[in-house]
């Protein structure tokens, strides 16, 4: 192919003429064609990164709120961690991981008629001084039986459902339930003694029935004028109200 050149106006009117074969047309085509493919190429891959480049604020946001929530997760972990440390504490303070001695309780066969067996017991001294609970409990008032019209017992703070244990053998003199004891058990006993244990949940035992010293005659609770679980307990002689240690020695 040949290219001829006219120029217009001016002084030198010589035309010019050039000549290009087709295969050098071909070869300028592909060239041409390639810058394009390539240009074409780049404008798309520099599209792509500004959008990439354009979400890194975005991200960048997001990472900061994840690290603040995962920093936040670590610190309820450390509070529930000190709660469950905390709460295993209570457990061990109230002996509820602690398993009670078999041989420190007496649990009474029932017969068919209901009436409870004769326990072994009978060679037990009849002074009621036994510990009147079978788990791990903490006296949190004592008695101030002396001053007229105050505490005429203590109490032992310790988990609802526990053991509660008569302090030696006697007969059952009152069980029931008032405004201030709630469910409450009274044991008259020999040599002038009388036992109470209040504010239980429930009740093994009722009136006129024969007791030995450490059966279970009832779970402890929190019922009557009670703010938490415990028992009361409280001890008679001659009917004058006396301090249980010092007749009852607390393990």
């Amino acid at each position: 192919m040949t290219f001829i050149v006219v120029p217009h106006g001016g002084r030198d009117l010589n035309t010019r003429s050039f000549e290009i074969s087709y295969r050098r047309l071909r070869m300028a085509a592909i060239v041409a064609l390639l810058l394009v493919i390539a240009w074409a190429a780049m404008a798309i891959s520099w599209l792509y990164v500004g959008s990439q480049a354009a979400r890194v604020p975005g991200l960048r946001r997001e990472i900061a709120r994840l690290e603040e929530e995962r920093a936040q997760v670590e610190v309820l972990s450390g509070a529930l961690q000190r709660l469950e440390g905390q709460y295993t504490q209570v457990r061990e303070m109230l002996g509820a991981n602690r398993p009670a001695d078999p041989g420190s309780i007496w649990l009474p066969a029932i017969g068919d008629n209901g009436v409870q067996e004769t326990a072994p017991d009978s060679g037990v001294s009849v002074v009621p001084s036994a510990w009147p609970l079978t788990q791990r409990g903490f006296i949190t008032r004592e008695h101030l039986g002396r001053i007229p019209g105050q505490h005429p017992g203590i109490d032992v703070a310790v988990e609802e459902g526990s053991y509660i244990r008569s302090a030696g053998p006697g007969i059952v003199s009152e069980a029931g339930e008032d405004d201030i004891y709630g469910k409450f058990v009274r044991i008259r006993h020999r040599a002038g003694y009388e036992t109470v244990y209040g504010h239980a949940s429930e009740l093994f035992v009722s009136t006129n029935d024969d007791v030995e010293r450490h059966q279970v005659i009832a779970l402890s609770g929190n019922t009557g004028t009670s703010t938490a679980p415990h028992l009361h307990f409280e001890m008679w002689k001659d009917g004058e109200a006396i301090d249980p240690l010092t007749v009852v020695s607390a393990p």
